[in-house]
């Protein structure tokens, strides 16, 4: 498969209202341009250092085989786009209810600061992303935490009955995302998370979500990870789970040394 990191240097200039109580502070080129060349140089590291991981865990693979690596950034297709044609196209398409009706909305609809109209569009550019990105590099799945239900459906409606997106959600226990936001985050930038924070982090997943998250962020065999739930069950206060998944991703953000 063909992996699409969408970095947003247009939408960054107006901010996702999602998991927020108040407006996002607006941000001037030269940060965004900053936050720009940093997660590029992120997402290069993360990919390049998962491509080891998998060539580790999977076997008779040639990373060669591989498809590389496809960064876009929506500016691109948003620079020729004026308001009447976006107003004329998606904005055709929109309902007002549907748009009230999301969640990061309504909750700052309830606020005593309210919502501004530039992050009530919001959703009406991501939903534009994922149609660009449907029609013109064949992206049909469209991964996001569950505070972006709103905007990922958003998208699937403005494709109609084109074959959609089906997200992949992943929440803490308390049922928040992982994120800034939610004050739970963790950085792939080593400055930010050091490798010990991030063995830390996932050393401590709670019973309930530890086989999952063995499933999702790791490439282990299905039957290695059966074993080491059983071992953890027979013996929970060793944490066997929890350390295989702690070193695994460990490994796959900072590499074997890290």
């Amino acid at each position: 498969h063909q992996a699409i990191p969408l970095v947003g240097n247009a939408t960054g200039t107006i901010g996702d209202p999602s998991g927020r109580s108040t407006e996002r502070v607006a941000l001037d080129q030269d940060v965004l341009a900053r936050n720009v060349a940093g997660i590029e140089a992120q997402l290069e590291r993360f990919f390049a250092r998962g491509t080891e991981y998998a060539s580790t865990r999977i076997a008779d693979l040639d990373p060669s085989t591989l498809q590389p690596v496809r960064v876009l950034h929506n500016a691109d297709w948003y620079r020729g786009i004026g308001v009447l044609e976006f107003l004329g196209t998606v904005g055709r398409h929109a309902r007002i209810g549907a748009m009230l009706a999301r969640d990061s909305v309504k909750s700052r609809l309830q606020t005593p600061q309210g919502i501004s109209f530039t992050e009530f569009s919001y959703q009406l550019l991501q939903a534009y992303d994922f149609w660009y990105l449907y029609h013109h590099h064949g992206c049909r799945i469209q991964l996001g935490g569950s505070d972006q239900w709103g905007n990922i459906i958003a998208g699937t409606d403005l494709i109609h009955r084109l074959p959609g997106a089906q997200p992949l959600p992943m929440a803490s226990p308390s049922g928040e995302k992982f994120g800034k936001s939610a004050g739970n985050a963790i950085w792939l930038d080593e400055t930010r998370t050091s490798p010990f924070d991030i063995y830390q982090f996932f050393v401590k997943t709670a019973d309930s979500d530890v086989e999952r998250f063995l499933k999702m962020f790791t490439l282990l065999p299905l039957s290695r990870i059966a074993r080491v739930v059983e071992e953890h069950r027979d013996a929970p206060e060793n944490f066997a789970a929890q350390k295989l998944l702690a070193a695994e991703t460990t490994e796959l953000i900072h590499g074997k040394e890290g």
